[in-house]
């Protein structure tokens, strides 16, 4: 990845992961979480096709193939899935993310085990950091004592996704043109989603202009820009590292929520915004 490329990826990919949250609470008002998947999914396979014989790349092979596939699994099927799923049941977007926020410890608990990297004192105290000022924004704009049980439990299903994600791609993935790349990741979620939405919802949706903004947004923010961003800084650097990007996401998703979906940023969240901030730049360090 180009020096120029890494310095401006972190931030693109923190504002268009951040405010896919409020943007798919408002897709969701329009279609179940399995029908958005396959819409999404589905349509950008269909936008990637046409560009495989014009622009004509490598196409992964064998073992590439199936670990990007894998990956597109862990992120587009068990990520996405569980935490759409986690929406509809009726956790709040806080729930969400505090749960899913916990991702950069659970892989610095684990990255010296799976992929030999060392996780210094410093970016412990980051990640600690991290840790307080997102949920202290989470706490400060909803708490969390009253989730639907089941709920929750989708919310650390999309949790362990997203970590085995992380850590797979550090481990085994390889740099490949992005088209093919995310075609395979589309595909494979599209594999997974149609089915799911036909038997449980019938495919209905609610064929508005919004939708239609809606699913623009994930399919060229979330899932074209921004995971390719993701793999790319992966691979590029230490995952730990990576992963403190996180901690950033709930503040930032609850800033895009305020004039998206109405929902207040308190005095207390702001504190918990700047927290996070420095626990992120302490743990990237």
């Amino acid at each position: 990845m180009p020096r120029s490329l890494i310095l401006v990826a972190p931030i693109l990919f923190l504002l268009l992961w951040s405010a896919g949250f409020a943007i798919a609470k408002i897709g969701l008002l329009h279609a179940g979480p399995f029908t958005l998947l396959a819409l999404r999914y589905l349509i950008a396979v269909l936008v990637l096709l046409p560009l495989i014989p014009i622009l004509k790349p490598d196409l992964p092979k064998g073992r590439a193939a199936l670990d990007i596939a894998v990956t597109g699994f862990l992120i587009q099927v068990v990520y996405f899935g569980f935490c759409y799923v986690a929406f509809t049941i009726g956790v709040s977007a806080g729930g969400v993310a505090i749960i899913v926020c916990l991702q950069p410890i659970l892989v610095s608990l684990i990255a010296p085990w799976m992929v030999g990297e060392r996780v210094s004192r410093l970016r412990w105290v980051g990640l600690a950091l991290g840790l307080g000022g997102a949920v202290t924004v989470i706490l400060a704009r909803s708490g969390i004592a009253h989730e639907p049980a089941l709920g929750v439990l989708a919310a650390i299903g999309g949790l362990v996704g997203m970590t085995a994600a992380t850590l797979y791609e550090k481990r085994y993935g390889v740099t490949t043109h992005p088209v093919p790349a995310n075609l395979i990741q589309y595909a494979v979620g599209a594999a997974f989603a149609l089915p799911l939405a036909w038997a449980v919802e019938r495919m209905q949706a609610d064929w508005t202009a919004e939708l239609f903004g809606v699913l623009a947004y994930l399919i060229v923010g979330n899932s074209l820009v921004a995971i390719t961003l993701l793999l790319a800084m992966i691979r590029a650097g230490e995952v730990a590292r990576v992963s403190a990007l996180f901690y950033l996401v709930p503040p930032l998703s609850a800033l895009f929520a305020w004039p998206l979906l109405g929902e207040a940023m308190p005095p207390l969240a702001w504190a918990g915004m700047a927290l996070a901030g420095i626990g992120v730049a302490l743990a990237r360090k």
